[in-house]
């Protein structure tokens, strides 16, 4: 069995939560209403996570 990398999936969640409350903030310094302003940054932090995990299982399948 392979060992287990614990940096993978810490490096997703953390770029998952920066952009959501990058996102956040972005969206309420523009002027959005706070409801509207989390559920972007909720779309921003799913699709920030699945480019995340794309790209690092291209880089695993190349090695």
């Amino acid at each position: 069995m392979r060992r287990f990398n614990f940096t993978r999936p810490l490096l997703i969640i953390g770029i998952a939560l920066l952009s959501r409350i990058l996102t956040t903030q972005i969206c309420i310094l523009f002027g959005a209403t706070p409801e509207t302003a989390e559920n972007i940054g909720f779309a921003a932090m799913m699709i920030a996570a699945l480019l995340t995990y794309s790209q690092m299982n291209k880089a695993r399948n190349r090695r």
